[in-house]
C-alpha cells in the first residue's frame, strides 16, 4: 500500500471518512443551529424523493424514529456532533424532524460549584 493511500486507512476501523465530505464541506445548518440536549424527533412526513438524501441523512432519520436529545442521537450513530447537526439542519428544512423540547435552565439557577468542579475533573482526565 502506498504510504498517501495508508493515511486514509485505519486498520481497525477501515477507511476513513472526513466529516465535511459528510456534510458537503459544511459546518453549520441553516438557520437556527441545535443545542446538545434538545429534544428532536421525525415529524413523521414521508421523506419523498429518497435519492436527494444520503445514507447518513437517512440514518439520522431513523435515529429520530423515537425523541432524543442531539447529543444522544449522535452518540448512537457513531457520528461526529457537527455533523448531525448539520444533518438535522436538513431535515428539519425538509419537515422531516423537529425540536420537541429545548432544556432552558431557570432564571438565576446554576448548578452547584461542585457539580461543575466534578464536570472540569472529568474533562481534564480525559
Amino acid at each position: 500500500m502506498t504510504p498517501s493511500a495508508e493515511r486514509w486507512l485505519d486498520r481497525d476501523a477501515g477507511p476513513v471518512v472526513r466529516p465535511y465530505a459528510m456534510t458537503r464541506g459544511r459546518t453549520r445548518p441553516d438557520g437556527a443551529g441545535f443545542e446538545l440536549i434538545a429534544v428532536v424527533a421525525a415529524t413523521g412526513v414521508p421523506a419523498g424523493d429518497r435519492l436527494r438524501y444520503s445514507p447518513d441523512h437517512t440514518r439520522v432519520l431513523r435515529g429520530c424514529a423515537r425523541p432524543l436529545p442531539v447529543v444522544d442521537l449522535a452518540a448512537d450513530l457513531g457520528l461526529p456532533i457537527g455533523v448531525v447537526r448539520v444533518l438535522l439542519g436538513d431535515l428539519r428544512d425538509e419537515g422531516l424532524v423537529a425540536v420537541v423540547a429545548e432544556a432552558r435552565p431557570a432564571e438565576g439557577r446554576r448548578p452547584p460549584k461542585g457539580v461543575l468542579r466534578e464536570v472540569l475533573n472529568g474533562l481534564r482526565a480525559l
